[in-house]
């Protein structure tokens, strides 16, 4: 079989931009669609041709499949990339999307039905072999049986939202007291979110990292993992901070997680990118959390130290070919740490931040990616998720990455709204991150990092004038060179 001729990325921003990337390098033409408020946005002007979405809100019009499928017949795409977030989950969307004869990039329905439980996901787990953390195995009736849960499994516990995702619906409890208030809370909340309120409880491990293992799957049986990336700097239950590969890990217990992970795999029938996200407590042992049906974020690590187009083999597998590469020919080569850059105010409760973006300037050089989907101009808005861009500093060495990263970051310029930018800097050369000594609670532990820092009243001013002055240009309509690393040079 061929690569598809044209593909419809049903997404915006940053990971639109970076699909497309390598679509224009395989030679691929790509669709975009848009609300009215991206209607000058990055994606759009990065596509081939793109289309407009209409909807109540701005998240409404990239959730209505049916349009989207309307839009790929109506531009003759013959794939679809979901890209994350949005439909990209959602096993009734891919069905929608086989069903009108496209073909959808990402695992089969199944498999994302499956996964995208958490109760019958951790079922599947046990069943493939892969280490799971003592907690029930059904959805809790009530507050009274999950008081009765939590006395058997021992507190401390976290409750769960069954489908969830992001840290929605998840509390933790160390007494009867807390469990009770925390059920409440976790299963309105799963409720609101997911419109479902099941949500279930594990045992709670304290000083957890989070490791991830990446995985690659064809149709024809081959399944591969790319190693693991660390992404324990996280603030409310997510990621801000993620590497690989992890400090901790070495190639025994690589191989140990990579084997747990490509198990899991084949019990569901996998094919396409999917990521196995596991804890691990201070002795060093792993446990199942949950598999990512779906492209994550904080790919671009992987990619770095393995050289392989993840995205590309997205759209190969999809395809039917397979994979050209088995795990021998898999290899972890130097360090790559990569900061979300968000539009939030890490000094006031990581409080979301909207605004024009006056100035904006990325950095650029050797062993640093940049991935964004903004121009200077853009404006930030409560409609979306506030994350602006995703800075990546490769090396030799984990030390190097360090450097390079915290370069970036601090020569990084976004006047217009508030950015996390010096907290990320803050963080990378933090003495204990410097040493590996992460864990989840990595923040909470180091309060000095998040404390308010006040601007003296020159600085202010001198930011204020040039915010204006940019502002004033921006109004003829300029655009800034890009400064990206470019995807496809895969080891700077």
């Amino acid at each position: 079989m061929s690569l598809p001729e044209k593909v419809l990325v049903a997404n915006r921003g940053e990971i639109a931009v970076r699909i497309m990337r390598t679509l224009r390098r395989l030679g691929i033409r790509s669709v975009a669609v848009y609300h009215a408020v991206d209607a000058r946005s990055r994606h759009v002007r990065d596509a081939d041709e793109a289309v407009e979405l209409t909807g109540t809100t701005p998240v409404a019009a990239y959730l209505d499949a049916d349009q989207i499928v309307v839009a790929c017949r109506a531009t003759g795409a013959d794939a679809l990339h979901p890209g994350f977030g949005f439909l990209s989950e959602r096993a009734t969307f891919a069905e929608a999307v086989a069903a009108a004869g496209i073909t959808f990039v990402g695992p089969p329905p199944d498999a994302i039905r499956a996964m995208g439980d958490k109760i019958e996901s951790k079922r599947l787990a046990v069943l493939a072999g892969v280490p799971t953390l003592p907690g029930s195995d059904d959805a809790l009736a009530d507050v009274d049986a999950a008081l009765a849960e939590a006395e058997r499994i021992g507190y401390p516990v976290l409750i769960k939202a069954s489908a969830g995702g992001g840290g929605k619906g998840m509390r933790i409890a160390r007494s009867a007291e807390q469990c009770r208030a925390a059920f409440d809370r976790s299963s309105s909340e799963a409720e609101a979110s997911f419109g479902d309120g099941r949500v279930f409880l594990e045992r709670y491990v304290d000083r957890p990292r989070h490791i991830e293992i990446q995985l690659l799957a064809d149709a024809h049986g081959n399944v591969v993992h790319l190693g693991e990336r660390e992404c324990s700097i996280q603030r409310r239950y997510q990621k801000v901070v993620e590497e690989a590969p992890s400090p901790f890990v070495g190639p025994e217990l690589r191989a140990e997680l990579g084997a747990a992970a490509v198990s899991l795999a084949r019990k569901v029938g996998y094919t396409s990118a999917g990521t196995v996200e596991m804890v691990m407590d201070t002795d060093g042992k792993a446990y199942f959390l949950e598999m990512n049906t779906r492209l994550q974020v904080e790919h671009p690590v992987t990619e770095q130290v393995t050289g392989i187009d993840i995205v590309e083999q997205q759209l190969r597998v999809a395809a039917g070919e397979k994979l050209a590469f088995t795990q021998d020919d898999v290899t972890m080569t130097g360090s790559a740490i990569e900061a979300r850059i968000y539009a939030e105010d890490a000094y006031a409760g990581f409080v979301p931040a909207i605004g024009p973006l006056r100035l904006v300037r990325f950095p650029s050089g050797p062993g640093v990616r940049v991935d964004h989907g903004v121009r200077q101009g853009d404006a930030v808005t409560a409609a979306f998720d506030p994350m602006i861009a995703k800075v990546v500093g490769y090396g030799a060495t984990r030390a190097e990455a360090m450097d390079r990263l915290s370069g970036a970051l601090r020569e990084t310029v976004l006047l217009g709204t508030t950015t996390n930018t010096a907290f990320l800097a803050d963080v990378v050369e933090h003495p204990d991150f410097a040493s590996g000594d992460t864990h989840t609670g990595f923040l909470d532990e180091h309060p000095e990092l998040t404390a308010p820092v006040v601007a003296d009243a020159a600085t202010e001013r001198l930011l204020i004038a040039v915010a204006a002055l940019h502002s004033s240009r921006f109004d003829r309509r300029f655009d800034v060179p890009e400064a990206h690393a470019g995807v496809g040079e895969w080891r700077p």
